[in-house]
C-alpha cells in the first residue's frame, strides 16, 4: 500500500488507481515496458504483490503476450507501455485483437495535459492513432474521472464482441490525487447494451429451415469461442442432436473436437476438399460466430449460390456485411444455442440426410491432405503430425507465426478443446506466435506450449526468447526451417511466373547458437528418422526452446482455393503440377 491509501482508501493518486482498478477486476498478470511517461504507475507496481508485471523486450510483444493470456484463459489481457513509441508499437497488436476480437485492455502514459498539443517529447495522438484500431479509447484528462474509466474499459473489452481498448493517461494525472471507487453499474454507458439473447421468432425460422434441409452444413467461427465454455458445449450438443456436418474457420478450431464424426475439417482457402464442396452445394448453412471473411468465402457471388444462410453473430454490423443471409439471429452465441438447441429438439419433424453423407464421403476420400512422403527430408506436413502424435494426451497450447507452417498447423494439429490454438487469423500478423507463447504460458504455468514458428516469422520477435529465460517461461518454438518467406514464395510461383523477388532468407541464424546466446536450449533435426527423439526431447526439456527443424525448402501448401475461383474449383495436392496451376491463376486476381 503506498502512503496516499494509508490515510484515506478512497484517496490516491492517478497511478495508485490504476493498480487498485487492475486488483478489483481480477487482474493477476501485467505485460509491459517502461517509459517516463509512466514511471509512476510503475513505482506503485514496485509497492505491491498481487499483479504479476511481465517485462518484455518490446512494446509489440507486450501486445500478442496479453493475447496469449486472453485466448487460452477468455480473461481480457492488459498492457502498460509509454507514451509516444510505446503507443505506437501496440498499433499492431491492436489491429490484431480487433481483428480476431481478442479482449485487451491497454494503458498508455502520456505526456503531461499542458504540454498535450505542443509536440513534446514522446508524444504522440494516441487517441487519434488507435481509434481505428480499437472497440473503443479514452484520453483521461482528470484523475477524478479515471477509476470510471478504467472500470467501463474492461466493460467494453469483454462485454458484446471482445475486442481491444486503450485508456490513455497524462503523467499529471498520474501524480495528481483524486476520489476511486470500486467497479459499479453507473460505470457504463447506458447506449452501450449488447443484446445477448436471440430474437424467438428468429430462431423458429431457423429450426424450420434446419429441420427441412437436406444438405445441411454448420459453419462455426471464433465467437463459439469467445463466448465461453458453454457455447462449445452447446455446439456439440447441436452437432449431436442434429447429426449435421460441421466446418470451421481458422479461428474457431477446437470448439468442435476434430476426432469428432461429424467433423469436415477447416474450410476455406487452405481448407479440406470436403468442408468447401459441402459449404459450396449445402441447402442450408448454419453460420455461428463467424463473419464470412474474404478467407472464408472466396469469389462472393459464386459462395454457396443455392442456399439459405442462418448467421448468429452478437455482432449486428457483422450481419449481411459480406455476405446477404435469410436468417440473421443477433445474440450471444451460448444463449442463442441453448434457445436453439431447445427448439429443434421439441421440432417433430427431423431433417433426412443419409445421401448428404453419402456424398461427403466421396469428398473425403479424395484424402485433398495427402503429401508425398521423402524418407531423406522431413517434409513440414509429417512435422506437423508427429509433433501433434507425441504430444496427445498432454495439456498442449499451440500457437503460430503466419504463413504456410499456419496453415499446416490447422491442417495436421487436431485440436479437441476450444482455447488452446492461438494464432493471427485477420490481420496475419507475422511474429505473432513467440510473444503469444509468453503469454499462454504465463497463463498455464504447468502445461506444454509450443509456438510452430517458421524461420521467417519467428524473427520479427525473437527478442522475447529474453523475456522466456527471465521469467523461466519453458516455451518450445517448434520452427519449420524452409529458408524462404514460404507462403509468399508459393505465391510469387503460382502468380508472378516464379519470380522469387526478395522471399529468400539468404542470412539466416544459426538458430542453435542464437538460443544458446539467449540462455535457452537449442535443437536441430534434419532428418525423418531423427524427428522423433528430437521431439521427445524438446518435450522433456524444462527450459526455454529453439528446435530448428530442418523442412524441404519447396513444398507447397495445398489444398488451396485460387484467387477469384469457387469452393468447387479448389487444387489438391495430386493436381497442383505447374500446368494446372499456371492455368488455375490465369486471369485471376490475387487476394494478398
Amino acid at each position: 500500500m503506498s502512503e496516499t491509501e494509508k490515510h484515506d482508501p478512497n484517496q490516491m493518486t492517478g497511478a495508485a488507481m490504476i493498480v487498485r482498478a487492475l486488483k478489483d477486476h481480477g487482474v493477476e498478470h501485467l505485460f509491459g515496458y517502461p517509459g517516463g511517461a509512466v514511471l509512476p504507475i510503475y513505482d506503485e507496481i514496485f509497492q505491491q504483490s498481487d499483479i504479476e508485471h511481465i517485462l518484455v523486450r518490446h512494446e509489440q510483444g507486450a501486445g500478442h503476450a496479453a493475447e496469449g493470456y486472453a485466448r487460452s484463459t477468455g480473461k481480457p489481457g492488459v498492457v502498460l507501455v509509454t507514451s509516444g513509441p510505446g503507443a505506437t508499437n501496440m498499433v499492431t497488436p491492436l489491429t490484431d485483437a480487433l481483428m480476431d476480437s481478442i479482449p485487451l485492455v491497454c494503458i498508455t502514459g502520456q505526456v503531461p495535459t499542458h504540454l498535450i498539443g505542443n509536440d513534446a517529447f514522446q508524444e504522440c495522438d494516441t487517441v487519434g492513432i488507435t481509434r481505428p484500431c480499437t472497440k473503443h479509447n479514452w484520453l483521461v484528462r482528470d484523475v477524478n474521472d479515471l477509476a470510471k474509466v478504467l472500470h467501463e474499459a474492461f466493460y467494453v473489452a469483454t462485454t458484446g464482441r471482445p475486442g481491444p481498448v486503450v485508456v490513455d493517461v497524462p503523467k499529471d494525472v498520474q501524480f495528481a490525487t483524486g476520489t476511486y471507487h470500486p467497479p459499479r453499474k453507473s460505470d457504463v454507458h447506458i447506449s452501450y447494451a449488447p443484446r445477448v439473447k436471440g430474437d424467438a421468432a428468429q430462431i423458429r425460422k431457423a429450426v424450420a429451415l434446419m429441420a427441412s434441409a437436406k444438405r445441411p452444413v454448420i459453419y462455426s467461427g471464433g465467437g463459439v469461442i469467445n463466448s465461453g465454455p458453454e457455447a462449445s458445449k452447446l455446439l456439440r450438443e447441436l452437432v449431436e442432436a442434429t447429426g449435421f456436418p460441421i466446418t470451421s474457420t481458422l479461428m474457431g478450431l477446437g470448439a468442435y473436437p476434430a476426432s469428432g464424426k461429424n467433423w469436415l475439417g477447416m474450410l476455406g482457402m487452405h481448407g479440406t476438399y470436403e468442408a468447401n464442396m459441402a459449404m459450396h452445394d449445402c441447402d442450408v448453412m448454419l453460420c455461428i460466430g463467424a463473419r464470412f471473411d474474404d478467407r472464408i468465402t472466396g469469389r462472393t457471388d459464386a459462395f454457396s449460390p443455392n442456399s439459405k444462410k442462418i448467421h448468429i453473430d452478437i455482432d449486428p454490423s457483422s450481419i449481411n456485411k459480406n455476405i446477404r443471409v435469410d436468417v440473421p439471429i443477433i445474440g450471444d452465441v451460448a444463449h442463442v444455442l441453448t434457445d436453439l438447441l431447445a427448439a429443434f429438439k421439441a421440432e417433430p419433424k427431423k431433417p433426412k440426410i443419409d445421401p448428404w453423407w453419402f456424398e461427403i464421403g466421396r469428398w473425403r476420400a479424395r484424402n485433398s491432405l495427402a503429401y508425398r512422403k521423402n524418407d531423406d527430408v522431413i517434409m513440414p506436413q509429417y512435422a506437423i503430425q508427429r509433433l501433434f502424435d507425441l504430444t496427445r494426451g498432454k495439456d498442449t497450447y499451440i500457437t503460430t507465426e503466419v504463413g504456410q507452417h499456419q496453415m499446416w498447423a490447422a491442417q495436421f494439429f487436431g485440436f479437441e478443446q476450444p482455447h488452446h490454438w492461438m494464432t493471427s487469423g485477420g490481420l496475419g500478423t507475422m511474429g505473432y506466435g513467440l510473444p503469444a507463447a509468453l503469454g499462454v504460458q504465463v497463463a498455464h504455468r504447468d502445461s506444454l506450449v509450443i509456438d510452430i514458428a517458421g524461420d521467417a516469422s519467428v524473427q520479427m520477435t525473437i527478442q522475447e526468447m529474453s523475456t522466456a529465460v527471465q521469467y523461466e517461461l519453458p516455451i518450445k518454438i517448434f520452427i519449420l526451417n524452409n529458408h524462404y518467406m514460404g507462403m509468399v514464395r508459393q505465391w510469387q510461383q503460382l502468380l508472378h511466373g516464379n519470380r522469387l523477388s526478395h522471399s529468400y532468407s539468404e542470412a539466416l541464424p544459426d538458430f542453435v547458437k542464437l538460443a544458446d546466446a539467449y540462455g535457452c536450449v537449442g535443437m536441430r533435426a534434419s532428418k525423418p528418422g531423427d524427428l522423433d527423439a528430437a521431439i521427445e526431447e524438446m518435450i522433456r526439456v524444462k527450459k526455454p526452446v529453439l528446435f530448428d527443424c530442418c523442412v524441404a525448402a519447396l513444398e507447397n501448401c495445398f489444398p488451396m482455393i485460387p484467387s477469384g475461383k469457387a469452393h468447387n474449383e479448389m487444387l489438391l495436392p495430386a493436381e497442383a503440377n505447374d500446368e494446372t496451376t499456371a492455368a488455375a491463376f490465369a486471369g485471376g486476381k490475387a487476394l494478398v
